[in-house]
């Protein structure tokens, strides 16, 4: 498979995992596995800053792919099929701009920035 294939079907399966959460068969630990990709996909911040040359997007390309890889094999086949269908019908209807699924996230690096904030200077 291309590159750019790849980075594709990563993108595409992003928002079917946020899918397949909400599915009753999806397993508890591959709805946590799945959590913790879609929050990473989606948040600034990095475990290595991007501004790092060349090991800044190793994070990217090594742990988003491998997150995403670990939480499908745990996921059953027809279920993830099901919501990836989904993702492309919301993306194709122009649903794709829910930014409000960021709120969470911004709100959790809001209280962590508070809170290193407080012991820091108080």
């Amino acid at each position: 498979m291309e590159q750019k294939e790849k980075l594709r079907q990563l993108a595409e399966d992003i928002p079917a995992l946020c899918l397949a959460m909400k599915e009753k068969d999806t397993p508890f630990l591959a709805k946590i596995l799945a959590g913790t990709a879609v929050v990473y996909a989606l948040s600034p911040i990095d475990l290595i800053p991007d501004f790092i040359p060349v090991i800044g997007y190793l994070d990217d390309l090594i742990l988003l792919p491998l997150l995403v890889a670990l939480t499908l094999k745990l996921i059953p086949d027809e279920t993830f099929e099901r919501c990836r269908e989904q993702a492309r019908q919301m993306y194709q209807q122009g649903m794709k701009k829910h930014w409000y699924y960021m709120l969470p996230i911004i709100l959790i690096w809001a209280i962590l920035i508070l809170l290193v904030g407080k012991l820091l200077f108080f």
